[in-house]
């Protein structure tokens, strides 16, 4: 090969290279790195990260949004609303709209919604975590106005309905789909199991139209490999990047993520039914020396299920101490009177919960094992992890230490509280006459009233019960590709609206 020749190739190699990079430059699709693919696509299944991120406000829409920098509610679907009495609420909606099927949005769709997504025949979180307690009914006025109704007052049904994600009255009553169809700015083109999903532009849609023309989802356990996937521009975007693998303050961006991190206690099974075990189990994780390692040092210890931005937080209560002396004086004391303490206690993750979940339980694992518990340890993949997570608990179970993360973007105490801690919600281990009462007594009032009735609850809950292990109020890094505009906020927790993200 001749001198000539080889600069002619070098040149040509050269042009090549700069085309395309000045083709994905102008490209208007993204890939969009996620640390875990979906189980399923369903739209009353949008308040699960692993799902809200992908289809919430994209392809399916609410009646209303959340503004999570003002706190407050902003119309979507729903062109306004008031309240008409304490039980009642009358929602107008825009028209003109239609479903990617091509069915019309009206009041039967709206309604269709409500009934598909509070039928017991599916155990959708978005009932489970939002509507379970809470007797709400949806009825016609006119073709563009609906009217709810709710056997007792709820002050902040449209908040609640922020989390009611509207789907075409031709989806299945009964049963999941696979298939979301919405109204929203983005249709569901395809899902590759194990691989990709892909959305594509709706170029119909109501409102304005967005820049990018088709979003590709795909999915990495590994931290690692998904800041690697960004930094060399294979995607343009990851969730869930490690503290330790965020590393560019150019690319990577921490966000609260109003997740907070706990351990479930199964209450009533020996020895965890015994609350000096319980206390114990407590006082044994040094949750501190986390902090800065494993868990971000922008993350706070966690007092209660709940974060400070949720009205009803309980500003007295105060983290665990780390004191692994007090807690062997508990099981000693445990002991005396009875209790196996020796008995196997399982401890129950999941890969890619969060960033080091799996090196999180493990050492917190061999701080239960330094104050003498018996402890096995779980990683368990998210099917059985869901199996465990929620009820019908298993009959004859080990006792348990499980891990969960729980977010509460929404802002309220109620989208907590009987999810999680009432005789019949559907997390919790708990069936405390007293306490119910006091959950759906809070659900019914405003103000400060609402704020005290809460605090109380949780008060309740931490300090009389100690049904859980408070750990951390949670940070996320997500890593930007150099071609993206975008700064994450708290509602990434469960959401990642492809119209807000713009080009350089």
């Amino acid at each position: 090969m001749t001198i000539r020749t080889s600069i002619i190739m070098g040149l040509s190699a050269a042009l090549l290279l700069s085309a395309g990079q000045v083709a994905a430059q102008q490209s208007k699709t993204v890939k969009i790195v996620l640390p875990a693919g979906p189980d399923r696509l369903d739209p009353c299944e949008t308040p699960r990260s692993v799902i809200g991120r992908i289809i919430k406000q994209n392809v399916v829409e609410t009646l209303v949004e959340l503004d999570y920098a003002k706190r407050t509610t902003l119309p979507r679907l729903a062109e306004s609303w008031e309240q008409t009495s304490p039980n009642e609420w009358v929602f107008k909606l825009h028209k003109g709209i239609s479903f990617h099927d091509g069915a019309p949005f009206d009041a039967k769709s709206v309604i269709y919604s409500v009934e598909r997504t509070t039928d017991p025949a599916l155990t959708c979180i978005t009932r489970t975590k939002y509507f379970d307690g809470t007797d709400i009914t949806a009825t016609e006025i006119d073709p563009h106005t609906v009217k709810f109704t709710t056997k007792k007052p709820v002050p902040i049904l449209p908040t609640l309905l922020a989390q009611l994600a509207i789907a075409s009255p031709n989806t299945p009553k009964g049963r999941y789909t696979a298939e979301p169809i919405g109204t929203g700015p983005y249709k569901f083109d395809s899902w590759t199991q194990g691989e990709k999903v892909v959305l594509k532009r709706n170029d119909d849609y109501w409102g304005e139209k967005p820049l990018i023309e088709q979003a590709t989802y795909v999915w990495r356990t590994e931290s690692s490999v998904a800041a690697a996937m960004v930094e060399t521009g294979e995607a343009d975007l990851a969730f869930s990047i490690a503290p330790q693998d965020a590393t560019n303050p150019e690319t990577d961006k921490v966000y609260p993520n109003s997740d907070s991190a706990m351990f479930r206690l199964s209450v009533d099974i020996p020895p965890l039914n015994d609350i000096r075990v319980r206390k114990a189990i407590n006082l044994a994780i040094d949750r501190k020396a986390f902090l800065g390692s494993i868990i971000s040092d922008k993350a706070e210890l966690a007092t209660q299920q709940i974060g400070p931005s949720v009205l009803g937080f309980n500003t007295a209560l105060k983290p665990w101490p780390y004191d692994p002396e007090q807690a062997m004086k508990l099981l000693a004391e445990a002991k005396a009177a009875g209790v196996d303490v020796t008995k196997e206690i399982r401890m129950v993750g999941r890969p890619a919960m969060f960033a080091n979940s799996n090196e999180f339980v493990e050492a917190a694992a061999e701080m239960l094992r330094g104050v003498g518990l018996n402890v096995k340890l779980d990683n368990l993949e998210m099917s059985q992890w869901l199996q465990m997570a929620n009820k019908p608990f298993a009959a004859e179970r080990q006792p348990n230490v499980f891990l969960t993360m729980h977010d509460n973007n929404s802002g309220d105490a109620a989208f907590t509280a009987f999810f999680k801690y009432h005789s019949n919600g559907r997390q919790s281990e708990l069936h405390d006459p007293q306490l119910d009462a006091l959950i759906v007594e809070a659900g019914t009032q405003s103000g400060d009233k609402r704020v005290a009735e809460y605090n109380e609850v949780f008060r309740r809950i931490y300090e009389d019960i100690v049904s859980d292990v408070p750990l951390f109020y949670m940070v996320n890094y997500m890593r930007v590709g150099s071609r993206i505009d975008f700064t994450p906020t708290i509602a990434n927790a469960v959401e990642l609206q492809l119209a807000r993200l713009k080009l350089k």
